[in-house]
């Protein structure tokens, strides 16, 4: 059984991902084999529900794209019905606190390092055989995933590092310039030095960085920066970028 993007983060690789918000099987499907490493299923925002959720990592199937969801909160309830379904990845928003980052683990890992419940009936076959007990020896490779995205979590950043087991600790920058009252403006200088902050705690602890990139050219210079995962935008985006340019300059 293999988890392709915690076999890229052991390697030391640079990982692109893309979010879906559609709860679209086919859509899912085009962008797992278009090329992406892993593909952020997003049932924090949008309409995607837990069947279409189990659809869209079971599409992915057959390629080298790993299926992460993003939950609502790090509770089991959220995580557990994503995890049985054979996402290998979970993304949690708002991790502002050591606490909240604990949480994250323990709603992902079984005993005795969290309390993921034992039900593994669908998830052995998207990892591999379908046993679940080779499924139970390798759910640890499932890769967590903290989104930094308030300014609490920028001035608490020291003590969220301190948990062990979080993966990577992806910063998010609209919801971060939100919090500190700039709106749609992840250019802002206060923005931007809060994101210095952040990059340099989490590099200084030698933890895996990840980051939102709207272009190729934004991915490589975090690359340089040392980030290991990046979000190379979303479907909507996607669409848009395609249809502009079938409509641009189109004389109708």
């Amino acid at each position: 059984m293999r988890n392709p993007l915690r076999e890229r983060l052991n390697e030391g690789k640079a990982s692109a991902g893309i979010l879906t918000c559609m709860p679209s099987v086919t859509m899912a499907q085009a962008l797992a084999n278009m090329g992406f490493d892993w593909m952020f299923i997003d049932m924090e925002h949008g309409p995607i529900d837990i069947a279409s959720a189990h659809a869209m990592i079971t599409a992915s199937s057959g390629t080298d794209c790993a299926p992460v969801v993003r939950v609502m909160e790090p509770k089991i309830s959220y995580t557990k019905p994503v995890l049985d379904a054979g996402a290998m990845g979970i993304i949690f928003p708002m991790i502002t606190n050591k606490s909240l980052a604990e949480d994250a683990v323990k709603a992902v890992r079984y005993p005795p390092h969290g309390e993921r419940g034992w039900g593994p009936f669908f998830a052995p076959m998207r990892w591999g055989n379908g046993d679940p007990m080779e499924y139970y020896k390798a759910s640890g490779d499932v890769v967590i995933i903290a989104l930094i995205e308030h300014i609490e979590a920028v001035d608490n950043i020291d003590e969220i590092l301190e948990v062990a087991g979080i993966d990577v600790f992806l910063i998010a920058p609209m919801d971060l310039a939100a919090s500190m009252g700039h709106v749609g403006d992840r250019d802002h200088p206060d923005v931007q030095a809060a994101i210095a902050r952040a990059e340099k705690a989490i590099s200084g602890a030698g933890r895996n960085m990840g980051a939102l990139c709207l272009s190729a050219e934004e991915g490589n210079e975090k690359i340089e920066r040392g980030y290991k995962v990046l979000l190379m935008g979303f479907d909507m985006l996607l669409l848009n970028i395609g249809a502009e340019s079938m409509l641009n300059g189109l004389n109708r």
